[in-house]
């Protein structure tokens, strides 16, 4: 899987327009990322709520959106692997018997979940 990742985020960046800044650059991918949320959560809404089956515009726009995530990590030069498993590594500490009530009540959290 690694290096299907590694590949997958290398053929993003030969994607991807160049930018005259990096600050530019930066603002488009975390603005990108953003609007693909906001369309993944438009076709939920149309498909459950207006009886308008989206799901395949969801699946599209999970693959803009890590399209997105790929970009930023290359911005910021980090590998995606080990960001993903980083983000499984926090999630087998946070829940390692699945998710429970008292597992997302969070001590350790810059956020308070409790209130």
């Amino acid at each position: 899987m690694e290096n299907y990742l590694k590949e997958y985020q290398e053929l993003c960046r030969l994607t991807a327009k160049k930018f005259d800044t990096p600050e530019k650059e930066i603002l488009t991918w975390g603005l990108g990322i953003a609007g693909e949320a906001g369309d993944v959560a438009s076709c939920i809404k149309k498909t459950f709520a207006h009886d308008n089956d989206q799901r395949e515009g969801i699946k599209e726009n999970i693959g803009d959106a890590l399209w997105y995530a790929a970009m930023i990590c290359n911005f910021f030069g980090w590998d995606l692997q080990e960001v993903l498993q980083e983000n499984l590594n926090k999630l087998k500490q946070r829940y390692p018997d699945g998710f429970t009530i008292d597992s997302a009540k969070r001590n350790n959290s810059r956020i308070d979940w409790s209130k």
